[in-house]
């Protein structure tokens, strides 16, 4: 699917009583999953126990 049909789907799966602030909330998610697995795909990700590493420095400050 392309994203505009994805969009559309997505608009169409939604409530009727979905407000505008809805459908801009749901398509940002949407977006943003989108976004993440072309990080993933292109190798820009960061290795879990980088994370954990920097996540022990931060909660010991």
């Amino acid at each position: 699917m392309t994203r505009k049909e994805i969009a559309i789907k997505t608009i169409q799966d939604l409530p009727d009583s979905a407000t505008w602030a809805d459908i801009e909330d749901r398509i940002r998610f949407l977006a943003g999953i989108d976004m993440g697995l072309a990080d993933i795909r292109a190798g820009r990700v960061v290795p879990h126990e980088q994370v954990r590493e920097s996540l022990k420095k931060w909660l010991s400050a």
